[in-house]
């Protein structure tokens, strides 16, 4: 290929991307939005879990968030070793959750 061809293919690529960025870029920031508030939530969640295991009724009243949420981030994190189950409460109703030691550290 040569240089002229070479440059045009790079050229011709960046007004195709900056035409996509154009007509996704609401898209793009509602996911980067999306994105950051979920990381918010798990920051929030990892420091109520500091002072030790959790279940998630304990994890709602501690961060002010709704029992379904910390349920679906709570089984997100857990999925990728942020979190660990280490047994039921006293009554056996409920999974305590508490930090997995690479988090901690």
């Amino acid at each position: 290929m040569t240089a002229k061809k070479r440059d045009e293919a790079k050229k011709k690529q960046t007004e195709m991307l900056a035409a996509l960025r154009k007509q996704h870029g609401d898209q793009v920031k509602q996911a980067q939005a999306l994105l950051k508030e979920q990381q918010n939530v798990r920051k929030t969640l990892r420091g109520a879990m500091k002072a030790g295991p959790r279940t998630v009724p304990q994890l709602a009243e501690a961060t002010g968030l709704p029992s379904a949420e910390v349920l679906w981030q709570g089984t997100a994190m857990k999925k990728y070793g942020l979190v660990i189950e280490e047994g039921l409460n006293e009554d056996y109703e409920y999974y305590l959750y508490a930090l997995s030691e690479e988090v901690k550290q």
